[in-house]
C-alpha cells in the first residue's frame, strides 16, 4: 500500500475529528447545551495529545456542533473560541504526564468552557446575571466537562494509546 503525504493525514485527521465531534455532539443534543451539559463530544478533546491535526479539527467541529445551538451565532464565535484555546493548550502540555498520563492537558477544556461559555450562558439567561450567576453557570459548565474528559476522555486515551493507533498512521 502507497504511503499517504503527511499533509493528506494531517488533513483526513483533522475531518475526522470534526465531523465526529459534531455527530456526537448532535447524536446526544439534549445534553449538549444548556448551563449543565455533557457534551460527550468532549471526550475527543484529549485528541490534540496524539495529533497536532485535532487542533483544528475539534475547532470546526466545534463550529458545526454550534450551528444547533439554542444560544446562536455567539456561540459558534464564543464556543469555538474555547475549543481552539483549550486544543492548544492540551497540545503544548500533552508531555507533562503523571504516571504516563496528560492528567494537566484533560484541565484545559473544563477551564476554558467553564469560563467562557460560562459566560455566555450567564449572559442570555437573565435570571443568573451578577457574579453569583457567572459563578452557577461557570460551575454547570465545567462539572460536566470534569466528567466527560476525565471518564472518556481518559478512557479515550488510553485506548488509544494502548493501539498506539496514531503512531502506525503517522509513521
Amino acid at each position: 500500500m502507497k504511503k499517504m503525504k503527511k499533509g493528506t493525514v494531517y488533513t483526513v485527521q483533522g475531518a475526522l475529528i470534526a465531523a465526529l465531534y459534531a455527530a456526537l455532539t448532535y447524536a446526544v443534543a439534549p445534553l449538549s447545551f444548556g448551563a449543565t451539559q455533557f457534551r460527550i463530544s468532549e471526550a475527543l478533546t484529549i485528541l490534540p495529545v496524539f495529533t497536532p491535526a485535532a487542533i483544528p479539527g475539534l475547532s470546526i467541529g466545534c463550529v458545526i456542533a454550534n450551528i444547533g445551538s439554542p444560544f446562536g451565532p455567539i456561540d459558534i464565535v464564543l464556543g469555538t473560541l474555547a475549543t481552539l484555546l483549550a486544543a492548544l493548550m492540551t497540545r503544548l502540555t500533552r508531555n507533562i504526564r503523571f504516571k504516563n498520563i496528560p492528567l494537566l492537558s484533560l484541565i484545559f477544556p473544563t477551564l476554558f468552557n467553564g469560563i467562557i461559555i460560562g459566560a455566555e450562558i450567564m449572559m442570555f439567561t437573565p435570571e443568573q446575571a451578577g457574579i453569583v450567576g457567572f459563578f452557577s453557570c461557570a460551575s454547570g459548565v465545567a462539572l460536566g466537562e470534569v466528567v466527560v474528559c476525565y471518564t472518556l476522555g481518559l478512557l479515550l486515551f488510553l485506548g488509544l494509546e494502548r493501539t498506539r493507533v496514531f503512531d502506525k498512521i503517522n509513521h
